[in-house]
């Protein structure tokens, strides 16, 4: 059971029960998850299986898509429809021109803080512990980049907006700043993943769905295996002796391996101030390996041997 399965979380779940209930399904212990969902929050979840985890460094800066409903007029504690109230509630709303106006100021490359009751960490202790505990939360602002925050719908106190950003972006944290700037309050009140990276909301399954086909033995409609991960990167197919010194942990000398006409062009392309990341495959089309080019030693070194 190697491989990722895209799963459509229900909302009044965290992530990490979404993992246990996968473990409980598939007899698999060695399950995961790239990119929390709050509890609220329902859509693409992406779980990785057996040694897909080990691939996390490739997925955890993937960019994301997020349909969300923001209720303008009143603030939260939590920054959604769960928390306690900041204020009294405001009844004068924005016009339109004016939430649009608002909303662009938040495209690009923006300061921001995470919420006060979020998995974020200071000091190893979550921020919601600390909150909850009555402990301020460290205020310090991160990085994070709004690829697209548009308006799809205003029927105040509603605005349904669709927004793409990079890792790390806190919906719940755009609400809030936005009515904030607005001057009338506002919290998160639905937000469903609708993309990660290459993966889209209309391939993922329910629970229940991977469950039955589990138990099926319907495993492929659902499991996207080590081999179809990281399409963008060049393969190489190797001969068995090469397989077995991989297998070892092995660098591969390059002028042998060019002396194989498929692989030959591969290597050629793997140039560039960046080493590329190659996959390694034996000749029966398995993946055992993704390595890089070391330029100084002429070698192509396995970093990460999966068989």
């Amino acid at each position: 059971m190697n491989g990722l399965i895209l799963v459509d979380k229900p909302a009044g779940c965290t992530s990490h029960d979404v993992v246990l209930s996968l473990r409980k399904a598939l007899s698999e212990r060695h399950i995961g998850h790239f990119g929390t969902l709050d509890p609220m929050a329902t859509g693409l979840l992406v779980a990785a299986a057996g040694k897909a985890p080990r691939f996390f460094r490739f997925f955890s800066n993937d960019t994301k898509t997020y349909a969300g409903r923001i209720r303008l007029g009143l603030a939260t504690d939590t920054y959604d429809a769960q928390g306690e109230p900041l204020s009294a509630e405001c009844t004068e709303m924005p016009g339109e021109p004016a939430l649009r106006a608002a909303m662009s100021a938040y495209r690009g490359e923006i300061r921001q803080v995470p919420p006060p009751y979020s998995a974020k960490k200071f000091k190893g202790q979550p921020f919601y512990k600390l909150a909850r505990a009555g402990r301020e939360t460290p205020q310090t602002p991160c990085n994070v980049v709004i690829h697209r925050f548009e308006l799809l719908r205003y029927e105040p106190p509603e605005a349904d907006v669709e927004v793409t950003c990079s890792a790390g972006t806190y919906i719940r944290s755009l609400a809030h700043d936005l009515g904030r700037d607005l001057g009338c309050g506002a919290h998160l009140t639905q937000l469903r993943r609708t993309a990660s990276g290459p993966y889209t909301i209309d391939r993922a399954l329910s629970l229940d769905q991977i469950g039955d086909l589990a138990a099926a033995g319907e495993t492929d409609r659902f499991l996207i295996p080590l081999e179809a991960l990281l399409p963008d990167r060049p393969r190489i197919v190797l001969e068995e002796a090469d397989t077995r010194l991989v297998r070892n942990g092995q660098s591969l000398p390059i002028d042998r391996l060019q002396a194989t006409p498929d692989i030959s062009p591969v290597l050629s392309s793997l140039t560039g101030p960046e080493p590329t990341v190659v996959k390694l495959f034996n000749s029966q089309g398995k993946l055992i390996a993704l390595a890089r080019r070391d330029e100084e030693k002429q070698m192509l070194h396995p970093f990460l041997v999966l068989d």
